[in-house]
């Protein structure tokens, strides 16, 4: 699902992963398939999509997004962590595994 200045906060329910990316970003357009493979095999994530854009610039500034690709993991609508750049996938996998169950024992 795409996020935007109007919809962010009636989505981000729960623990979710934030991927923001930008229209002509390359390592954007390869790390979608790779989070979509990760998080669909985990049934209590959900997988959200910020473009990089003029209606998107308030969530960007929120989240202080400098970089495309980030992926975040939220809690809510709060950040807990990102991380910026492509990753392969067993690292962001890893990662994301770390991370979450970090913040679901917090």
């Amino acid at each position: 699902m795409w996020l935007n200045d109007k919809n962010y906060k009636e989505n981000l329910k729960g623990v979710s992963i934030v991927e923001v990316s930008g229209e002509s970003c390359a390592n954007c357009l390869t790390l979608m398939p790779i989070l979509e493979r990760i998080v669909s095999a985990r049934p209590d994530l959900k997988l959200f999509h910020i473009e990089a854009s003029e209606e998107t610039v308030s969530l960007l500034e929120k989240y202080e997004i400098r970089q495309v690709p980030t992926i975040m993991i939220m809690s809510d609508d709060k950040c807990y962590v990102s991380c910026r750049g492509f990753q392969p996938e067993e690292i962001l996998e890893l990662w994301i595994d770390k991370k979450v169950e970090e913040l679901k024992n917090k």
